[in-house]
């Protein structure tokens, strides 16, 4: 029996996200001359095949199905990150250099977001063919061990970072590989290394691309007086920043926007920033959309489902008894989870907006089939729970 809470959580903020994507998606629609339903339908076509994706995953026996399709997966998006970039013109546009999209026909593919779940596996099935009968090693053996994971990471990073120019994906996939290094039994002093290099890492990525100085500055411009306010330290003063970021509207009409939703908000359909104040709002910034329609008791319900799906992965992870399943279980919940606090401390202004989709809810084709297949893979896991006679998880 498959977990059905679960899977009634995701149909929830899937079909959330049609609504939503109607109703923000008004002023683009007008802007560019679409049709009244040209998201909503592009959106709905998404759903449906994502739905019948996960379903039919969770009817697969995963003794039989799993490490195939996962290897299918993982091996076929990371060749479609490698072609893309010699693709021609007229199949892969560079949007400001960044190579992110396949368009066939109508039809547009971001291979990384398939790519995000493939690695999951990989990782899961690997640390489960290598790790799983390891002994105590020290510091140089456990270095040696991880190597060629670090090594498949740093590759991914210039394929994502380098020539897609979307360094949110690579944090996403970074803190997803190291929480997984730690449910492996890596040692705190190797989990700090490797910290302590990401940091390092992200920021010479960062001082390396000046849209990313850009928007780190404008970020920063932001909330330097409420931080240097809290740390009033003479050498600290010097970090301030005179003049006005290229774009700081962005981050300051979402604030606005989530402010104007009160505990209740202004209605559904009624939200005035989404008519051109919020760039494409039904995408990123779906959330502060969300939130001055709904308001907070709207957003508080979508935070608490989201809550829950992770919850329930967790569980089921916390319940299976093949080391792969677990370890593939925990990579799904921490992507979910890490995609969403990212994006929600973006628009709420706490760190610098990073492009990243909310889980189940943003429009976009490729992240909502990806997540769907991730989450019927989850599914297909769960009928290897033990459960009562009432189907609950004992």
């Amino acid at each position: 029996m498959i977990d059905k809470p679960l899977l009634m959580a995701v149909m929830a903020l899937l079909t959330l996200s049609l609504v939503m994507d109607y109703s923000l998606s008004v002023y683009t629609v007008q802007h560019f001359g679409y049709g009244q339903f040209h998201f909503f339908i592009r959106q709905a076509a998404a759903v449906a095949v994502g739905l019948v994706a996960m379903i039919v995953l969770s009817r697969l026996n995963p003794d039989r199905w799993f490490v195939r399709i996962g290897l299918m997966l993982f091996i076929g998006s990371f060749l479609l990150m490698i072609v893309m970039e010699f693709l021609p013109a007229s199949m892969v546009n560079a949007v400001g250099g960044a190579k992110r999209w396949i368009h066939l026909g109508p039809l547009s593919i971001a291979p990384v977001e398939f790519f995000k779940v493939g690695f999951v596996f990989f990782l899961a099935w690997s640390f489960k063919r290598k790790l799983e009968e390891r002994e105590t090693m020290t510091f140089m053996e456990e270095f040696r061990m991880f190597m060629p994971y670090l090594v498949l990471f740093f590759i991914a990073v210039v394929l994502i970072a380098v020539f897609q120019k979307d360094l949110g994906q690579v944090v996403v996939l970074g803190a997803t590989l190291m929480t997984l290094f730690l449910f492996v039994g890596s040692s705190y002093k190797f989990f700090l290394t490797l910290l302590t290099g990401a940091f390092g890492g992200v920021v010479a990525l960062i001082f390396l691309a000046p849209h990313r100085m850009a928007r780190i500055k404008s970020w920063w411009i932001t909330v330097q007086d409420t931080i240097l306010s809290v740390l009033p330290f003479k050498p600290l003063q010097e970090l301030r920043v005179e003049g006005v970021a290229k774009e700081p509207w962005q981050i300051s009409n979402s604030l606005n926007a989530i402010h104007n939703g009160g505990l209740w908000g202004q209605g559904l359909g009624n939200g005035q920033f989404k008519l051109g104040y919020l760039s494409e709002v039904h995408t990123d910034f779906i959330l502060a959309g969300l939130t001055e329609e709904l308001g907070f008791v709207g957003l508080g319900a979508v935070v608490l489902t989201m809550l829950f799906v992770v919850f329930r992965i967790f569980k089921i992870a916390s319940k299976v008894k093949n080391t792969m399943y677990y370890l593939f279980s925990i990579g799904v919940g921490l992507l979910i989870a890490f995609a969403f606090l990212l994006n929600a401390y973006g628009i709420a202004g706490i760190t610098p907006i990073k492009g990243i989709a909310v889980p189940f809810l943003s429009y976009g084709g490729s992240h909502i089939l990806a997540s769907c297949i991730a989450i019927g893979m989850v599914l297909m896991i769960s009928k290897k729970v033990p459960r009562d006679i009432h189907g609950n998880i004992l």
